[in-house]
Parts: C-alpha cells; sequence; structure tokens
C-alpha cells in the first residue's frame, strides 16, 4: 500500500471529505457568530483565522512522539548523565531534557530558534562530531530509519540507516547509554521516502555488542512491554559493554 509521511495514500483521500465538513461547519459558526455580536465585536473578514477539526471529544494526541519522548525523558532524567548528546530527534523532546541535563543537540539543520540550554552542533549522524568512545549518554529517536532516503537533504544510500547505528556506537563511550527507537515490522521494507521499518532481530544485530536493557513497544495508542506483529515502533535503551 502506498504510505504519504507514516498515513496511507487511502486513509489520506478519505480525510477529504471530513474536511469538507469542517469548513461547513466553520461557515455556519461564523455566521451565526455575526447574528449574535455587537457591531463593536464583529469578526472582520480580513482577521479571519480558520482552525477546522480541533472542536474534538478529546485531546487529540500522536503516539509516537508521545510516548517514546516520554519514556527517553524519564530514563534520561533518571539517570542523571554529566553530559547527554541527542541526534535528531524531536526539537521539543530535547528543549525539555536540556533544562535538567546538560545536552548538545546534533542535526543536518540548525535550528531556527536559539534556546540558551541547549548547545547546537551542525553535524550529521553518519559523522558525528565527537570522538570514539567520548559521550557517555546518546539519544536518537525517530531517526535512523529515515537516512538514506533524502528526505531531510541526506545523501540516498540503501544502507544510510545501518550507517547511522555504526555510527552512533561509535561515539558511546564503555558503559555510556544510548537511547533508540526505530519502526519495526515483520519484514525489513523501505516506505519511500518516508522511513524503512525492520525485523527487530535485525536491527537489534546492529547494536552488538549493546546490551539491550529494556525495550519498549508503541502499536497504535498502545505502549506495551511485547513485541507484536506488524508495523510498530520500537523502543530501546541499550548500554555499551565494549
Amino acid at each position: 500500500m502506498l504510505r504519504y509521511a507514516g498515513r496511507s495514500l487511502r486513509d489520506t483521500v478519505r480525510a477529504w471529505p471530513r474536511g469538507l465538513a469542517g469548513w461547513k461547519k466553520f461557515w455556519a459558526s461564523y455566521l451565526q457568530y455575526t447574528r449574535m455580536a455587537p457591531s463593536d465585536r464583529q469578526p472582520l473578514v480580513g482577521f479571519l483565522y480558520p482552525c477546522l477539526g480541533d472542536d474534538t471529544a478529546e485531546t487529540p494526541i500522536e503516539p509516537t512522539y508521545f510516548y517514546q519522548d516520554a519514556w527517553a525523558f524519564e530514563k534520561i532524567v533518571r539517570n542523571r548523565p554529566v553530559r547527554h548528546v541527542d541526534v535528531g530527534s524531536h526539537y521539543k523532546f530535547v528543549a525539555l531534557l536540556s533544562k535538567v541535563v546538560p545536552v548538545t543537540m546534533v542535526d543536518l539543520r540548525p535550528l531556527s530558534l536559539p534556546l540558551d540550554s541547549v548547545a547546537f552542533e551542525k553535524g550529521s549522524i553518519l559523522n558525528l562530531p565527537f570522538a570514539s568512545r567520548s559521550v557517555p549518554s546518546v539519544s536518537s529517536l525517530c531517526v535512523v530509519e529515515h537516512i538514506g532516503l533524502g528526505r531531510y537533504g541526506d545523501p540516498l544510500d540503501s544502507f544510510g540507516s545501518e550507517q547511522a547505528i555504526q555510527e552512533l556506537r561509535r561515539v558511546v563511550q564503555p558503559g555510556g547509554d544510548l537511547y533508540v527507537s526505530v519502526p519495526l515490522d515483520d519484514e525489513n521494507r523501505v516506505y519511500f521516502n518516508a522511513h524503512r521499518a525492520f525485523r527487530e532481530d535485525y536491527v537489534l544485530k546492529l547494536f552488538e555488542p549493546f546490551q539491550v536493557v529494556e525495550r519498549r513497544y508503541i502499536y497504535g495508542k498502545t505502549f506495551t512491554d511485547r513485541l507484536q506483529p506488524g508495523f510498530g515502533i520500537g523502543c530501546y535503551h541499550l548500554k555499551c559493554r565494549c
């Protein structure tokens, strides 16, 4: 099935009628508001700011970042490393973590906003700007599966994910911690150009001789400690036993 940024093309097409319904509801609300509001509180057409689909019965949450970021944040803060390096994870995760742990963020693309608590270094996960076996704590959440597909300006390479994992392993010091998450599937697959997905046995072998301290999984809206068939996200706390 074709997928677009993690959503199937079929699901994208099915979402269009809901979008049309949202516009219909917006204009109905607008007309009702203009009839009830006094002249000095009328919404001017030039200042309309349509927000569609926010009137949900519960707060919508994207489960992958919600669960994996909370999981990694708790574990890193609990371990209190003297120095932590994040490679390409979501900027909100890095910003919050930097308020309680010294963080250096590495990414291909510089942040468009500064934050005093984040030390940023422009760099590639394929060539990290750190000496071998020098970093006590590293995170890279939902990153390695993108490498080599060109989505974020990186060069095309069918073995990009494998090279990224090798480079993450290289910089972690003996006894150090590595926190990663990757898409899992029943077979190794490429959802071009969104991401790759891996069999768990395959991807964990790439991290050897690192030891798995903890593994958790995200399937839809479920955060569990059991591997299941089909597409999901694996969250791994790994320890360098090199």
